[in-house]
C-alpha cells in the first residue's frame, strides 16, 4: 500500500525517541508500498534537521546522514502540488485553518486517494474532516 508521508513522520524515524509501534509500521507501510511526498517536503525535512544542528541538539553528522540518499527510500515526489496551491490545497487550507504547507499534504492524499502518515495534531484532524485515513497515529 502506498501512503502520503508528512515531514513529521519522517523525522519520527530519524530522532529514535519518537518511533512507537504505529510508526514502524508506516515504515514498512512505506518500505512494501512506497510513498508519495509534496515538493516541499525534502525542504520541511531538511529545516527541522539543520534547526536542530543550530539549536545545539545534534551536530552535522547528524544532521546530513538522513539527508545523504533519499534515493534509498521508496518516496516520490508529486508534481502536481504546486499547481494545486492556489486551488485545492488554498480551499483546504482555508476550510480547516491550515498553513498551506500542511494542506498540500491533505490535497496530495485526496487527490491520490492515500493515506496520510502524519504526527501532527491538527494535520490529522483535518486529514480526518476531510475523508483521509490517518496513520502514525
Amino acid at each position: 500500500m502506498s501512503l502520503v508521508l508528512d515531514s513529521s513522520a519522517t523525522l519520527a524515524w530519524v530522532y529514535a525517541g519518537e518511533i512507537t509501534p504505529p510508526i514502524r509500521h508506516v515504515d514498512e507501510l512505506v518500505c512494501r508500498g512506497g510513498a508519495w511526498v509534496p515538493v516541499l517536503w525534502r525542504l520541511e525535512v531538511a529545516n527541522v534537521l539543520e534547526m536542530g544542528v543550530r539549536r545545539g541538539h545534534h551536530d552535522t553528522a547528524f544532521r546530513t546522514a538522513p539527508l545523504a540518499d533519499p534515493a534509498l527510500l521508496p518516496i516520490s515526489v508529486d508534481p502536481e502540488t504546486d499547481r494545486q496551491a492556489w486551488e485545492a490545497t488554498l480551499r483546504l487550507a482555508e476550510r480547516n485553518r491550515l498553513t498551506l504547507y500542511d494542506a498540500a499534504y491533505v490535497e496530495l492524499a485526496l487527490r491520490r486517494g492515500l493515506p496520510l502518515a502524519s504526527l501532527d495534531v491538527e494535520l490529522q484532524a483535518a486529514a480526518h474532516t476531510e475523508g483521509v485515513v490517518v496513520l502514525g497515529s
